[in-house]
């Protein structure tokens, strides 16, 4: 399971990846590299805190090794800090069809998420990719990790909270002016896990749409996280560039 974003000091700007109309093989494929460099990161951090629990078993004896060890294990998940930021994303889509993407159980943006689960399953609300007035949704991602021995799900909700009126039937149908306001809430259990919310409009010249989202800074991360979200970042663009996205404007920021 990965982070609600990727930690960034600094804005990037600028297509990042070449933008093809929803490419399930490119977007299969990226998010399988993030998978596997993701995990190799998790594992490189469980042989650090290892491999000083040996250094200094080594160096002095078993018991402070394991104080070592318990210190730096508690330290990697002590919440210190929280991320906020926004993204703009461009489509040649018509915004109606964009209204359905994010307020269906996959939104495009958690693509890392619900592209690694175990199994999606929706649980109720209205359809969110509806061809009539989507008002969002409500499903569950589970995940299994260590060998099926452990397992995690995240409840996702999304809701429709401005009107929308899509007129086109599929993606890239036409589109009059079409407006809309969406949250995305994601938790594990009575934990928010990440907030988002998101603005669709037409572009001006009405041959594509734009879509804001904002990070809602509700979760507080450990540092295990930082460099999982370095493998996010890594991957954003090239993940939603597959569903036919265009990142060219980005900030994420940590605060306390």
């Amino acid at each position: 399971m990965s982070d609600s974003s990727s930690p960034s000091d600094s804005a990037g700007s600028g297509a990042e990846s070449p933008v093809v109309p929803d490419d399930h093989e490119a977007l299969a494929a990226a998010v399988d590299r993030y998978h596997r460099v993701e995990l190799a990161v998790s594992w490189a951090l469980a042989l650090l805190v290892a491999g000083a629990f040996l250094a200094v078993v080594a160096a002095v004896s078993f018991w402070p090794g394991v104080a070592v060890a318990a210190v730096l294990a508690i330290a990697l998940r002590v919440p210190i800090y929280r991320r906020r930021g926004s993204v703009r994303l461009r489509t040649e889509v018509s915004p109606g069809a964009v209204v359905r993407e994010f307020a269906s159980s996959r939104p495009p943006i958690l693509a890392f998420q619900w592209g690694v689960a175990d199994e999606v399953r929706d649980t109720g609300g209205e359809d969110g990719t509806a061809t009539d007035r989507p008002t969002g949704t409500r499903a569950i991602y589970e995940f299994s990790y260590l060998l099926g021995l452990r397992s995690a799900a995240i409840d996702l909700e999304t809701d429709v909270r401005a009107d929308a009126t899509p007129t086109g039937d599929e993606r890239g149908g036409s589109e009059g002016d079409t407006v809309a306001t969406l949250s995305i809430d994601a938790a594990i259990g009575d934990s928010l896990w990440g907030s988002y919310t998101v603005t669709v409009q037409e572009t001006d010249d009405g041959d594509g749409t734009i879509v804001d989202v904002e990070l809602l800074p509700t979760r507080r991360f450990d540092l295990r996280r930082l460099s999982q979200g370095r493998v996010a970042e890594r991957y954003y663009a090239e993940t939603l560039a597959a569903q036919g996205y265009e990142v060219f404007d980005r900030t994420v920021s940590l605060t306390r």
